[in-house]
């Protein structure tokens, strides 16, 4: 078991690491959304890392003010020790979908490819990960190679309509 799940009562680690692989596929929608909305813009290498940085940091902030909010409105206490641990714990993939824009804008600033191609690679990488978590559900839930493909596509199809809606935007 990890270890980040020490605290977390038996039986639950299924639905704490069902929660943090959520966040983490709403943060790579997101993140969709933000890089090919930063292609249409004129911005620069240092505005893009920034502006990728801020929205998962304010995704990852808004999920932290909801939780808390939620659990102190059903449990009538913040959230402290374990319970916030646990917030902690499932909500940091909303930190980590940056990591990748982040990398290949880096790359852009560094001159090894143009800042639109950055931002595009950014997109497509996201669509791929949506792919392969697709699949992974499709294979776990015991569908077989087909079952898992097709899983993969609709995931996959989600993140590509949301960079068409956003080119069709034309932001």
């Amino acid at each position: 078991m990890d270890d980040r799940l020490a605290d977390v009562p038996p039986g639950a680690e299924a639905g704490v690491l069902a929660d943090r692989l959520k966040e983490r596929i709403y943060a790579t929608i997101t993140m969709i959304a933000v890089v090919v909305g930063l292609s249409f813009v004129e911005v620069g290498a240092l505005g893009a890392v920034a502006t990728v940085l801020t929205t998962a940091l304010g995704l990852w902030l808004a999920a932290l003010v909801a939780d808390q909010q939620a659990h102190r409105t059903v449990h009538r206490h913040l959230a402290t020790g374990r319970e916030l641990r646990r917030m902690l714990y499932v909500s940091s993939p909303l930190l980590s979908c940056a990591v990748g824009p982040s990398v290949l804008i880096a790359l852009a600033a560094l001159g090894l490819l143009t800042l639109h191609a950055a931002l595009l690679a950014a997109a497509g990488v996201c669509v791929v990960s949506l792919f392969l978590w697709g699949c992974a559900g499709g294979l776990r839930m015991g569908g077989g190679t087909l079952a898992a493909l097709v899983a993969g596509l609709a995931d996959a199809a989600i993140g590509v309509a949301v960079a068409l809606v956003k080119a069709a935007a034309g932001h």
